[in-house]
């Protein structure tokens, strides 16, 4: 085998096709685009919920907000949510206005707001969460996101089946064309992202067997590889 050097490109920039790759390669040889992908069952959720209040004061409208922030705070402890899972944002607070026509704006009381975000490592307990959610005064789910806890490895898992196609490819298209590859000489790689399955509307929809949605759902993880191998001369 010929001794040559092996070119990697890694990037977090769009893919460079495969042709525009080889664009200044003058010896032979063939590219090939290498997918993988790995179904996986979500583990973790990680959901957020908001809580608003229209009050005459600031003062009202911040304590109301207050008191349902905390006791839902509670209740997650209680049922044994790690302090660390739970992020309770800062409140926001705005003047509310009528507006009379030709008329000087009327302050009509003040609108307070806080959202709290949630991991939720034992998915059984979802549902349950969302409703004490609810019931402690929360008034806004804003989504809900299903993940893997070990995406690492799955994300691994998707790399090496990308990469395992591209040369499978490789060796189908050369020995199809009686060659011989001759080693790699470049490759470009981007890691993927994995993106989690986000469940808003069914959580929305109070008719929904949600926990079952929960459940039987499922992440695709993807990745893929481009790579220029050489030809024998």
């Amino acid at each position: 085998m010929k001794k040559h050097l092996l070119a990697v490109v890694l990037g977090t920039s769009s893919f460079i096709s495969a042709g525009a790759m080889a664009a200044d390669v003058s010896f032979p040889h063939l590219e090939t685009t290498g997918v993988g992908e790995v179904i996986a069952q979500p583990d973790i959720a990680v959901f957020s919920v908001e809580v608003t209040e229209i009050r005459p004061t600031a003062k009202e409208a911040k304590q109301a907000v207050d008191k349902a922030v905390t006791a839902f705070n509670e209740r997650l402890k209680k049922a044994g949510v790690e302090r660390s899972d739970i992020e309770s944002a800062n409140i926001r607070l705005n003047p509310q206005y009528h507006y009379p026509k030709d008329q000087k704006p009327e302050l009509t009381g003040y609108r307070a707001s806080r959202n709290v975000t949630v991991t939720v490592k034992k998915l059984e307990n979802l549902n349950t969460y969302l409703d004490g959610a609810l019931g402690d005064g929360i008034n806004g789910i804003n989504n809900i996101q299903l993940k893997v806890s070990n995406e690492a490895e799955f994300a691994e898992q998707a790399r090496l089946a990308a990469i395992k196609d591209a040369q499978a490819k490789a060796k189908s298209l050369a020995a199809g064309f009686g060659e011989k590859i001759d080693g790699v000489w470049k490759i470009n790689y981007q890691p993927s992202m994995v993106r989690p399955v986000m469940m808003r509307a069914m959580a929305m929809d109070s008719g929904a067997n949600t926990e079952a949605s929960y459940q039987d759902s499922q992440i695709t993880i993807r990745d893929r590889v481009e790579v220029v191998f050489r030809l024998e001369e």
